[in-house]
């Protein structure tokens, strides 16, 4: 891999007012990257050893065991360490008036600062709650909440007492609560009375009663007072109230030994079809994934404020709002509102009122806060940043020059980060202070992380010898610490999911290419790679194509079945302004995808939609699209609660399910 010379510069900081990058140089990262990929077991030995506090030394004979080939995956199986401790205890004891966490709540201007010794104190109460309500190590754990510092409190306890968690995105349907309830086998359900987003109240008692009416393993739900209506439904029989429940508990409970491959936590992804699958993650080999991947891509050093704008509900919030910041000892934020709430600059103000030094969040966010305009941003100073972080999907090459040159003022390492929930950390991405970044580019493997381009039809390897860019699916030929172990219940699913589509290989279920200077390029999903007469193309090249255009603010390109070429691409897009011309817009739009794709791109409709269907997260729904411009959803199924959910699945996780309705109505207009 050389430098290219077209790529933007790995630091664009005065060194001088800022630490030195722990990894500095591209010849240091080269260096690293060759150790950890050949000599895998001395890396992470060293790694684990440096990083982590072990209760138990792990034996340096077995670092690593198994391999892709049989899915018998353990790392450090002989040690044994504790989550929690890791987390607050060493921090607690040594800076215990240190910040752990900063609690952004929904309204502005309300915020608080809990110190690691605070942090500490509520972790072991409500450890202490949890055993009174007769959990045990191996018990799983429901929590279901807002973004509050409790979400993190029911975590960490778990995490200290042994139990595993299941976190359920709180704008999750009663029916999906339900069915991951009822499938971890929980036994007790952390959640609250209401939650607050983006001014709106959130009924999340009354969601979690519905489901708990079919979830007959659970025996004590313990309800977090958010808003305090008097309203909210309790049934005294089984519920219990946090703070009455905590104010009596001693402020002191020892962490449980757990062996590296225990479970720390299981979280579900779903599809359109299909049981949710389990993802089981463990102790040891999980933190330090998460430990070691935030320090390095994101130049964590003490005193550092981090700022991932995600939720606990997904495993960016797992990873790089709790266990990762925490287990460096940094302070980080746990932001309940949303990017536009009371307006667009919400965020910047975050930024300035409590100076933090990384920002990290989703390219859909990026593209929102483009759409509206600098002004919001221009009259903060963010002179605080010193890195920019991506994360969720392919950002695209407009967006991310806006946030460097608009957010990041040009002197901020940006950081695009690929990674899934399965392999628990960040596989690609560029380092701040060694790694030269390209527009739209993931870039380089992180440590350890040994990647592969396949042949999607043979299954065989790519030859790549630099000389031209290669395209195909991407797998990692070697396991990691941090990546799943299997999933709740079902292993044989995990095997036919990640194991055995190619054998001795994980399969992501990503395209991407590698181009000439050795930069990796993410598709999308290989279900997402459009087929017309021949031509392959992701819906991410496509959807690049149509944001470069002037009255283009987001975009979505799905493939539809076509009697003539096979498959048809239809894409659905967003525009700057409400008051264009949509016929003329939309064949401008399917002008700009022809000239700078090819003919054969040309998209066969284009939908314009008042936005596009995503979850609170920030991750476009594209199956949505999909089965709606195939015509697989119509009207009277948008009326339907189970008709809709028999079509599309859960809709629920929406920011705004009545979306689906409008882009129905548009798909029939369009003729599709």
């Amino acid at each position: 891999m050389t430098i290219p010379t077209h790529a933007v510069p790995a630091r664009l900081l005065d060194e001088s007012k800022c630490p030195k990058p722990h990894v500095s140089s591209l010849e240091q990262y080269k260096e690293m990257h060759q150790e950890s990929v050949e000599n895998p077991v001395g890396f992470w030995r060293k790694m684990a050893k440096s990083n982590l506090d072990w209760i138990s030394p792990f034996s340096d004979e077995t670092v690593m065991q198994g391999s892709f080939m049989d899915g018998d995956i353990a790392w450090f199986p002989h040690g044994a360490l504790n989550v929690a401790y890791n987390c607050i205890d060493r921090h607690a004891s040594k800076n215990p008036d240190s910040v752990a966490m900063i609690f952004e709540a929904d309204e502005p201007g309300n915020h608080e600062k809990i110190t690691y010794a605070t942090l500490l104190r509520e972790v072991c109460r409500f450890a202490n709650v949890l055993k009174k309500y007769g959990v045990r190590k191996g018990d799983t754990v429901a929590i279901y909440m807002p973004m509050v510092p409790e979400a993190a409190y029911a975590m960490l306890a778990c995490a200290r007492i042994g139990a595993v968690h299941s976190v359920v995105f709180a704008g999750f349907s009663a029916e999906a609560l339900r069915d991951r309830m009822v499938d971890a086998k929980c036994k007790v359900l952390v959640t609250a009375d209401q939650g607050l987003r983006g001014g709106r109240v959130v009924h999340l008692k009354k969601i979690a009663d519905e489901a708990l009416a079919q979830s007959p393993l659970v025996k004590s739900v313990i309800v977090f007072q958010r808003t305090g209506d008097d309203k909210v439904p309790f049934d005294p029989t089984r519920d219990v109230w946090w703070h009455e429940e905590c104010v009596t508990q001693r402020p002191f409970c020892p962490c449980e030994p757990m062996n590296a491959e225990d479970p720390l936590f299981m979280l579900y992804t779903s599809g359109s079809t299909g049981k949710p699958k389990g993802v089981v993650h463990t102790t040891g080999g999980y933190l330090l994934g998460a430990h070691t991947s935030v320090k390095y891509i994101f130049d964590l050093h003490p005193g550092d404020i981090y700022g991932c704008m995600a939720d606990v509900g997904w495993i960016t919030g797992h990873t790089y709002i709790v266990y990762g910041p925490l287990s460096n000892g940094v302070t980080t934020v746990v932001f309940e509102s949303t990017p536009t709430y009371p307006d667009a600059s919400r965020f910047w103000e975050v930024v300035d009122t409590h100076k933090l030094t990384q920002l990290y969040t989703a390219p859909t966010a990026i593209r929102a806060l483009r759409r509206l305009g600098d002004s919001f941003v221009e009259k903060h100073s963010l002179e605080s940043l010193r890195v920019l972080g991506s994360v969720g999907e392919p950002i695209n090459p407009e967006a991310w020059d806006w946030y460097n040159t608009v957010v990041g003022r040009g002197r901020c390492a940006i950081v695009d980060t690929y990674w899934q929930t399965e392999t628990g950390s960040i596989i690609v991405t560029p380092l701040p202070g060694c790694i030269p970044t390209k527009p739209g580019a993931a870039t380089v493997p992180f440590f350890g992380v040994d990647l592969a381009i396949l042949d999607a039809n043979t299954g065989k390897e790519i030859p790549y010898d630099g000389s031209e860019e290669i395209t195909g699916v991407l797998a990692l030929r070697q396991t990691i610490p941090s990546i799943a172990r299997t999933v709740y219940g079902d292993h044989n699913r995990y095997l036919d999911t990640y194991m055995r589509p190619y054998k001795g290989f994980y399969f992501t279920g990503d395209g991407a290419s590698r181009d000439t200077d050795g930069y990796y390029w993410i598709k999308g999903r290989v279900d997402d790679v459009i087929n017309v007469s021949g031509h392959r193309m992701s819906t991410a090249e496509i959807e690049s194509a149509l944001i470069t255009h002037p009255a283009c603010a987001e975009s979505a390109a799905v493939g539809i079945a076509d009697d003539l070429t096979g498959q048809a691409v239809v894409c659905f897009c967003t525009l700057k302004s409400h008051h264009a011309d949509e016929a003329s817009v939309a064949a401008a739009f399917r002008f700009q995808v022809r000239t700078q794709i090819g003919p054969f791109a040309t998209p066969k409709a284009i939908v314009i939609v008042n936005d596009l269907p995503k979850t609170r997260s920030g991750k476009i729904m594209r199956r949505i699209l999909r089965k709606a411009a195939g015509g697989e959803v119509s009207l009277e199924d948008v009326e339907d609660d189970e008709a809709i959910r028999a079509k599309l699945g859960d809709i629920s996780t929406l920011a705004d399910p009545s979306i689906v309705k409008h882009i129905v109505e548009k798909v029939k207009k369009a003729g599709l």
